[in-house]
């Protein structure tokens, strides 16, 4: 029995708990909880556990599809590949860890999500990140930058596993808040998926990997509220809850899941994530609609005189928990030792229903698993819609040299080159990347016979920030472009929903819009939702970051050596631009960037367009008719070539506008556009007229070599080589201050 409980509605609240909440939990048990139940309620009752202010709007996300496995609520997303395999992927956030402790925060966030991936049974094979950081004139931007690639390429790679794409942006609304999102992709045979729900009464619960320590208790609550302050004092204060990662046991344990996965020894497996042991044996209990019993005794601790509490809320890593079948154990055993990770029988499961813990031979905490799941907080919070922003009439701004504003955007943090991130990234490992970092996406072989993944992360929050509902739906669609533009079928995304305080309504308005935005744009472009995380309370002192819901997308290649990239290949070959375009520069880089100003809306997504103009693009690049191929996204036309040119290492010549404004035609961010290189314009042109495809022939690649410019005719021109030192100069440069 458990005896009389000193725990108060004041000390609820400091755990996160609302008034509400703290007495529904005692309408649960029956009486107050101890301090124990409590930790568990207010963990499984956080926003980032709970997902109590998103997850009315998440449920209206199209998840279904003829590919898909498995969709969201599961460790990861899985989509059938055809021949027996599956590809499992999932993006998450680490973002309150990363800026009170950048270099932990992120390697952390990389552990957490590779263990998303090969708890489910497949074996990682790549990471993309997703970074946002502060204005470069900060004082801790430089720092908080330095310690996250360290941590990234730190984790990643000592376990192995690739990192081969990403994006990175500068912008002062993240001063008090980074974004760190990772993203694991794994593969795994279609009819060997592994889940977490528990099952059969009576059978074994096994605790394994790493050994528990006081690292990273409140890391959920904390991570389910926003800073009151970015003082290295104040941040000081949390770093207690950050987790320590170690990815050389991160290593042994994948590869001693594996093996025990090829036993057919499991029933249920779940990783230790947010709240630890805590919300993997409630949510394996919940899903199975059974109860757990554990002893915490046979816990292994790495601290003496560990409390009940602080075992169950530990968020130390490289931990993972496990159900055998009868008669396993000793060959699981076997092979957690063979790899020299703790092993350990630490209860049974129940059909009870209740999660029961006990310790030094007492009752520490007695709670029915179903309500503690059902009945945790859904709320409905009140929003409200940004008014529309005016349009901006290129026409009122300021004819400028275009060469030179295309050589400040190429040189800004926006558009500078990450070379520097990623060149400190194991991108190589394993074998079987085929376009590296730094293209619209990444390419990955995953089997014998050729076939490859097309990998890529995307998110413009300016957009999101002018109108949720039209950036968000732009971001789907940039994911999609720059899959199609590898030639890549785009088969389904995860997503990270980032975004500031949700009690706020312009913020939760915000949200309601992107999952708005999203939906249309998913299932337009037959594009489902398979996995995801949600990341509110970015904030801190009320400054909330820009709306950012970041897509990761995954599409299929049947065989590698089709696949392109973007740098230009030969020279005569014609530059064909296909789309509409219409010179929007509303919420554009170049008037942000050229202009100072970061009015307007983003541009119209016409969906119907973005469907029949990639489908097309696809199929001229599986024909063999594109040599090189680029979407056209943040700075426009120009910035594109430029960057096939700088690539490439060619120079090219593009034609004028026309009666469009030269900036209009130049920078203007219109979408559902690509630059193709063909040798063959005719056979393009021609087929474009077929399908209906807009597709106009703009220029032709010119010569490689010392002598290689960027030519526009009519307005100037500017070496290849004085773009690419202009462009790879920044960050560099920037980081060799500090």
């Amino acid at each position: 029995m458990i005896g009389g409980s000193n725990v108060t509605a004041e000390l609820a609240a400091e755990h996160g708990l609302s008034r509400d909440e703290f007495e529904r939990a005692i309408a649960i048990l029956g009486r107050a909880p101890n301090m124990t139940e409590l930790g568990i309620f207010a963990v499984m009752w956080s926003e980032h556990c709970s997902y109590k202010s998103s997850k009315i709007w998440l449920k209206t996300l199209p998840t279904t599809g003829p590919h898909v496995i498995c969709g969201p609520g599961e460790n990861a997303g899985i989509v059938d590949i055809g021949d027996g395999d599956a590809v499992v992927f999932k993006i998450e956030s680490h973002n309150h860890p990363s800026f009170i402790e950048p270099y932990q925060g992120a390697a952390t966030g990389v552990g957490g999500i590779l263990r998303d991936v090969f708890t489910m049974g497949a074996r990682p094979i790549a990471i993309l990140d997703s970074l946002r950081f502060g204005s470069p004139e900060h004082p801790r931007t430089r720092h908080l930058l330095a310690g996250v690639v360290a941590g990234i390429g730190g984790y990643g790679n000592c376990v192995g596993v690739p990192t081969v794409g990403g994006e990175c942006e500068f912008h002062p609304s993240y001063d008090g808040n980074i974004l760190v999102n990772a993203m694991c992709v794994g593969i795994a045979r279609a009819d060997r998926i592994f889940y977490s729900a528990a099952a059969g009464p009576g059978n074994l619960v096994v605790y394994v990997g790493a050994k528990t320590g006081r690292d990273g208790i409140h890391g959920a609550t904390m991570a389910s509220a926003e800073f009151g302050g970015d003082a290295p004092g104040a941040l000081g204060e949390k770093r207690p809850t950050v987790q320590v990662g170690d990815p050389f046991t991160e290593k042994l344990l994948i590869e001693a899941c594996l093996e025990l996965m090829e036993k057919n020894a499991i029933v249920a497996i779940q990783d230790m994530g947010a709240a630890g042991l805590t919300s993997s044996s409630v949510e394996m209990a919940g899903k199975g609609g059974l109860g757990i019993e554990i002893d915490l005794d046979r816990v292994p601790v790495r601290e003496s005189q560990m409390s009940a509490y602080e075992i169950m809320l530990s968020e130390s890593q490289e931990r993972m928990l496990m159900i055998v079948r009868p008669g396993s154990e000793a060959e699981a055993r076997r092979i957690f030792e063979k790899w020299e990770l703790d092993f350990a029988v630490i209860g049974r499961v129940t059909d009870s229903g209740r999660l029961v813990l006990r310790m030094a031979g007492r009752v520490a905490a007695d709670i029915p698993v179903g309500p503690l799941v059902a009945e945790a907080p859904v709320h409905r919070r009140p929003w409200r819609r940004r008014d529309p922003e005016p349009e901006v009439d290129p026409t009122s701004l300021p004819e400028r040299d275009p060469i030179e504003c295309l050589q400040w955007l190429l040189a800004s943090p926006a558009l500078a080159s990450k070379r520097w991130i990623w060149e400190q990234f194991d991108h190589l490992v394993m074998g079987n990347t085929v376009k590296r970092p730094g293209g619209d996406a990444a390419v990955v072989r995953v089997s014998a016979n050729g076939k490859a993944l097309a990998l890529a992360t995307d998110c413009t929050p300016r957009y999101c920030r002018a109108d949720a509902a039209r950036g968000a739906a732009q971001a789907v669609a940039e994911s999609w472009r720059n899959l199609t533009a590898v030639g890549a079928e785009p088969l389904a995304l995860t997503d990270n929903m980032n975004f500031g305080n949700p009690e706020r309504p312009e913020i939760m308005g915000q949200f309601v819009g992107a999952i708005e935005g999203m939906r249309e744009a998913c299932q337009a472009l037959a594009y489902p939702v398979v996995s995801g995380n949600v990341s509110l309370y970015n904030e801190t002192s009320g400054r909330a970051i820009l709306p950012t819901p970041v897509i990761g997308g995954v599409g299929l290649i049947a065989d590698a050596r089709s696949a392109v990239d973007f740098a230009l290949k030969h020279e005569g070959d014609a530059l064909i631009l296909i789309g509409e375009t219409r010179g929007h520069l509303g919420a554009s880089l170049y008037l942000r960037e050229i202009e100072g100003r970061e009015d307007g809306p983003p541009p119209p997504v016409d969906l119907t367009a973005e469907r029949r103009n990639g489908d097309f693009v696809r199929a001229m690049i599986q024909a063999g008719h594109g040599e090189a191929c680029h979407d056209l996204s943040d700075g426009g036309l120009l910035t594109a070539l430029a960057e096939m040119a700088m690539a490439g290492g060619r120079g090219a010549t593009l034609a004028g506008p026309g009666t469009m404004p030269l900036h209009a035609w130049l920078f203007g961010e219109d979408q559902g556009r690509y630059l193709v290189e063909t040798g063959d314009p005719v056979t393009l042109l021609s087929a474009a007229r077929l399908a209906g495809v807009p597709a106009v022939r703009v220029g032709r690649v010119e010569a490689a070599g010392d002598g290689a410019a960027l030519t526009l005719r009519g307005a100037g021109a500017i070496s290849v080589a004085q773009l690419t030192a202009a462009n790879e100069a920044w960050l560099p440069g920037y980081m060799a201050l500090g």
